[in-house]
């Protein structure tokens, strides 16, 4: 039977037909808004797609809290507070120390030099504070990256250089704490470190947490092709964590994030999915999830990922399983690297739904 599909709104589908074919999905295809044939996804209680919270890959309520009280008083208080509450040894302060800085670069963006005022007085009243002083560091680190229309060369290495001088400052306030390593890491790949000074950098890192899955998704860049590395330096990255991770740590799925970050602009044979490397991923990817505890904060990373791949290997049924633990938030890979996030996701929300249905599943059939 040939599988017949809705994409929500044909609008949606043109918006986000690029990535659709540079993943090679394959063996679906239009049809009519209303059409009994149309598999929609609000008939399993899904997210509508302007709902999506792009913030976030899962949910962490006492950051969301802490985010609006920022935001809606100017006051870092709350963000002081939630970060000195918030252990230094596991995944959570690293990712709410990114969401902190995301959000001052978001107001910086909508109001150049006069945004983030909050952030400005938390570090002049507050000099010794490590989680703001993590919280800048990290807001350097990532516009470096951002680079606003005419900013040459010079001016991201300056950025580069003070988030540097940054991370070296928080480094004290908090010892034991990976955090300001793991932005290092970052500004490391920006300064052209060499191989001896970053494996130096990272043996801080790991010295400090060696299960840490965002210190890993953090260096893998360095090591791919794109910077300083290649496909084989990155895949032997990944594959040596991978093979020493214990039991339940999330690490087994690292190869897949290696993968991910050398994918070909177009994907034209369908076999791409099936292939070897691709399925050995994938697997692993899976094993680390199923034996993952479940309040894993790093978890809704990989199932985000996975749903990309799930989908192009047209594994409906795990398609499905990973929307219906992740739907909701979508601030994170793939679809974060899309100028449209929640796009990017409705659209491989919405073909995991009608592969699904196509071959005969339902919202019945869906477990809770």
């Amino acid at each position: 039977m040939e599988i017949l599909w809705f994409l929500l709104a044909m609008a949606l589908l043109l918006a986000a037909a690029g990535p659709i074919l540079r993943r090679g999905i394959g063996g679906l295809r239009t049809v009519a808004p209303g059409s009994p044939d149309a598999a929609d996804p609000a008939d399993y209680g899904f997210a509508l797609q302007e709902d999506l919270d792009i913030r976030i890959p899962g949910p962490d309520q006492d950051l969301m809290d802490a985010l609006d009280n920022v935001t809606r008083t100017g006051q870092w208080q709350a963000a002081s507070q939630l970060l000195a509450g918030t252990p230094k040894e596991g995944e959570v302060r690293w990712q709410r120390v990114q969401a902190f800085a995301g959000s001052a670069a978001l107001e910086l963006s909508q109001e150049p030099g006069a945004g983030a005022r909050w952030l400005k007085a938390w570090r002049l009243e507050a000099p010794k504070d490590a989680g703001g002083a993590q919280v800048h560091a990290e807001l350097l680190a990532q516009q470096m990256f951002r680079r606003p229309e005419g900013m040459g060369e010079s001016d991201v290495r300056i950025i580069a250089e003070e988030a540097l001088e940054s991370c070296r400052q928080a480094a004290p306030l908090a010892p034991g704490d990976p955090v300001p390593y793991i932005v290092e890491l970052a500004v490391a790949r920006m300064l052209h470190y060499p191989e001896p000074e970053y494996d130096a950098l990272w043996a801080k890192v790991i010295d400090r947490a060696p299960q840490h899955m965002g210190a890993h998704l953090a260096a893998l860049h360095y090591w791919c092709a794109k910077w300083h590395g290649s496909r084989e330096k990155a895949d032997a990255f990944t594959h040596h964590a991978a093979a020493r991770a214990p039991r339940g740590s999330l690490l087994a799925a690292l190869p897949l994030f290696a993968l991910y970050e050398h994918l070909p602009d177009v994907v034209l044979i369908r076999s791409f999915h099936q292939s070897e490397a691709v399925t050995r991923a994938v697997e692993g990817a899976l094993y680390a999830v199923h034996s993952a505890r479940a309040d894993d904060p790093m978890l809704a990373h990989v199932r985000h990922l996975l749903l990309l791949f799930l989908v192009g290997g047209e594994r409906w049924a795990e398609a499905m399983d990973q929307v219906r633990h992740i739907d909701g938030y979508v601030g994170a890979l793939p679809w974060s690297a899309d100028a449209d996030p929640a796009a990017s996701y409705a659209v491989y929300r919405a073909l995991a739904v009608a592969g699904y249905e196509a071959n005969g599943g339902s919202p019945a059939t869906l477990p809770l």
